[in-house]
C-alpha cells in the first residue's frame, strides 16, 4: 500500500502486505463461507453422511457433528474462521443445531451475493437481514408449543430426535431415556425458573460391550482403584468422608536436619510418625466413616491401618470429581482432618470396585436424591464410543434447553418453511429492504431442501409440496420425511426439537452474515500472505479460496438435525 508524493512512492504499510478491496474482498469472503457450509451440508438429517477427519498425527475422527468437524479441520481463511465460530457459539450455547446454523449462514451469504450483483448496497442488505432475523425469532416464539418439564415421554421424544442423525440412532430411545433421567435428577429451581447445569452430569466412556449397555449411575464413577489390596472391594450403606487433606506426615517447608546419636532415638522418631498416622485413621474410624475419598495422598502405613479397620480408601481424586461427589452423596469436603464430623459424611447405598477391560473403576451407587450423576457410555470400538459421547452431549443439551424454556417446535424443516412463508408476507411492508427480507425468507428454505437432497429426493418437488401445505392454517408443522420423500406432519411423527436451538441458529447465522457483508477491505500482513491467506481475492475459476487447503482430510457418510 503506497502513495505518490512528487513522483516518489511513499510506503505506508510494511513491504509484502497485500490488500483486496470492494467486490474482490466481499467475493473472497463470501466464497470462503460458502465452501465451509458446503463442506458440512451433506451431514444434515437422518440420511446425512459422516466425515472422516485425519489430523497431522494420523489420528482419525469419524463424525457428522457440525461443531466437531469444524473444530478438527484446519481453516486458514479469516472469513471461514468466522463461520467456524458460529458452530462453536451454537454448540456452547444450546449444544445442538450446529450444522443448521452453518448451512443457514452460508445460504444467507449466497443470497446476499445475488443482491450485490444487482448493485444493492451491502448496508441495505444488512438492514433487511436484521429486520428479518428479529421478525423470525419473534414469530417462532409465538408459534412454539408449550412443554411440561415433568412430561418425561415428550422429553424422551425430543432427546431421541437429536439422535436421529447420529451413529447411535439404533439406540436412540435408550440414550434418550438416560439423558432425560440424568437431566431431571440435577434440575433445580432458581427463583421462578428451572435451571439444569449439565456440568454436574459426569460422562465416562469405556469401549467394550454394546451401546445398549450404556447406563446411568445415580451417583458417581471415579476413574481410580481402591488403594490397598486388603481393603474390601464392596461396601454397602457407605458413609463417605471426602477429604481435601493428606493422610500423610507433612514434610517441613524448609531444609531441616535431625541429629540422631542413639538407635533408640531413631526408633522413637519412627514410632512417633506411626502414632500420628494411626491417630489420623482413628479419627476417621471414630466419626463412623467406612469409605475415604481423598484429593491428596495417603501414606502406605495409613493405608495399612485403614485396611485393618475395614475402611475403603481412594487417593488423588480429581477436584471436579470431589465436587460432584459432594453433590451426589450430600457430604462436605473437609480440608482439615480435625474438622471431620459425622454430619459431614456423605451417604451411598453401595461403593464397589469394578473392572472394565484393563481398567479398575470405583462406583458410588444408590445415592439418595443425588445432585450429580454419572453416565457410563459403552460401545464396540473407540470411534463408536467417541461418537456416542458426542450424541449423548447433544441429547443432554436439548433436554436441558426444553426444561429451562418449556417450549418446543416440530423438526424436519417445518419451522423454517413457516418462517419463510411469514417473512414473505412481512416483506411487503419492508420498504427498501424488501428484497433482502425476501432473500432471507428464501435462505430459510435451504434446511428442508438440504434434508430432501440428503435423502435422495428431488428438492423442487418437496419444496412445492411443503409450500402448499404451509399455506393452510393446519399445515405449519409439515416438514420433510426423509424416509418417504413426502411432506409429513412432524408433530405427529414425534420429530421435536427445542425452540432455543432454532432461535439461536437463526440469530448466529444472520449476525455472522451481516458481519461478513460489512467487510469491504482486507489488509493482510506478509506472514499471512505467505501462509496462503485470503488477500489474493477470489481465485481464478471460482475454486476454493486461498487458505482453505486444510480441509483435504474429509470424506463422507451420516447426519445431524
Amino acid at each position: 500500500m503506497s502513495a505518490q508524493l512528487g513522483g516518489t512512492p511513499v510506503l505506508i504499510l510494511k513491504e509484502g502486505t497485500s490488500r483486496s478491496r470492494g467486490k474482490d474482498a466481499q467475493g473472497s469472503n463470501i466464497l470462503a463461507a460458502k465452501v465451509i457450509a458446503e463442506a458440512i451440508r451433506t451431514t444434515l438429517g437422518p440420511r446425512g453422511m459422516d466425515k472422516m477427519l485425519v489430523d497431522s498425527l494420523g489420528d482419525v475422527t469419524l463424525t457428522n457433528d457440525g461443531a466437531t468437524i469444524l473444530k478438527e479441520i484446519d481453516v486458514q481463511h479469516p472469513a471461514a474462521k468466522m463461520i467456524v465460530e458460529v458452530a462453536k457459539a451454537q454448540d456452547d450455547e444450546v449444544g445442538d443445531g450446529t450444522t443448521t446454523a452453518v448451512i443457514l449462514a452460508g445460504e444467507l451469504l449466497r443470497k446476499a451475493e445475488e443482491l450485490l450483483d444487482q448493485d444493492i448496497h451491502p448496508i441495505t442488505i444488512i438492514s433487511g437481514y436484521k429486520k428479518a432475523a428479529d421478525e423470525a425469532t419473534k414469530y417462532i416464539e409465538s408459534i412454539a408449543l408449550p412443554v411440561d418439564p415433568d412430561d418425561k415421554e415428550t422429553l424422551v421424544k425430543i432427546a431421541a430426535t437429536s439422535q436421529n442423525s447420529k451413529a447411535v440412532k439404533g439406540a436412540r430411545e435408550h440414550f434418550g431415556k438416560i439423558a432425560v433421567d440424568a437431566v431431571m435428577s440435577i434440575v433445580e429451581k432458581r427463583g421462578d425458573k428451572l435451571r439444569a447445569d449439565i456440568e454436574l452430569i459426569n460422562v465416562i466412556k469405556k469401549q467394550g460391550k454394546s451401546m445398549f449397555e450404556t447406563e446411568l449411575i445415580n451417583g458417581m464413577i471415579i476413574d481410580k482403584e481402591i488403594v490397598h489390596a486388603r481393603m474390601p472391594k464392596r461396601v454397602k450403606d457407605a458413609r463417605i468422608a471426602l477429604l481435601d487433606a493428606p493422610l500423610e506426615i507433612e514434610k517441613t517447608e524448609m531444609d531441616a536436619e535431625i541429629r540422631i546419636t542413639d538407635p533408640t532415638q531413631m526408633k522413637a522418631f519412627l514410632d512417633e510418625e506411626e502414632k500420628m498416622l494411626k491417630e489420623m485413621v482413628d479419627k476417621v474410624v471414630k466419626v463412623g466413616a467406612n469409605v475415604i475419598i481423598c484429593q491428596k495422598g495417603i501414606d502406605d502405613l495409613a493405608q495399612h491401618y485403614l485396611a485393618k479397620a475395614g475402611i475403603v480408601a481412594i487417593r488423588r481424586a480429581k477436584k471436579s470429581d470431589m465436587e460432584k461427589l459432594s453433590k451426589a452423596t450430600g457430604g462436605r469436603i473437609v480440608t482439615n482432618l480435625d474438622d471431620l464430623t459425622e454430619e459431614q459424611l456423605g451417604q451411598a447405598g453401595l461403593v464397589e470396585e469394578v473392572k472394565i477391560g484393563d481398567d479398575k473403576l470405583t462406583y458410588v451407587r444408590e445415592c439418595k436424591e443425588p445432585r450429580a450423576v454419572t453416565i457410563l457410555i459403552r460401545g464396540g470400538t473407540e470411534h463408536v464410543v467417541d461418537e456416542a459421547e458426542r450424541s449423548m452431549h447433544d441429547a443432554l443439551c436439548v433436554v436441558r434447553d426444553v426444561i429451562e424454556d418449556q417450549k418446543m417446535l416440530a423438526g424436519g424443516g417445518a419451522p423454517h418453511m413457516q418462517i419463510a412463508r411469514h417473512l414473505r408476507d412481512f416483506a411487503e411492508a419492508g420498504g427498501k429492504e424488501q428484497l433482502a427480507i425476501e432473500a432471507f425468507a428464501d435462505a430459510m428454505e435451504v434446511i428442508p431442501k438440504t434434508l430432501a437432497e440428503n435423502g435422495g429426493y428431488d428438492q423442487l418437488d418437496i419444496l412445492v409440496e411443503l409450500r402448499a401445505k404451509h399455506q393452510k392454517s393446519d399445515g405449519k408443522w409439515f416438514g420433510v420425511n426423509v424416509f418417504t420423500g413426502k411432506a409429513t406432519d412432524m408433530k405427529k411423527e414425534n420429530v421435536l426439537e427445542p425452540l432455543r436451538v432454532t432461535e439461536q441458529a437463526i440469530k448466529s447465522a444472520s449476525e455472522v452474515a451481516e458481519m461478513i457483508l460489512k467487510i469491504d477491505d482486507v489488509i493482510a500482513s506478509k506472514a499471512m500472505s505467505e501462509k496462503g491467506g485470503p488477500p489474493g481475492g477470489m481465485p481464478g475459476g471460482g475454486g476454493m479460496p486461498p487458505g482453505m487447503g486444510g480441509m483435504g482430510g474429509m470424506g463422507g457418510m451420516g447426519g445431524e438435525y
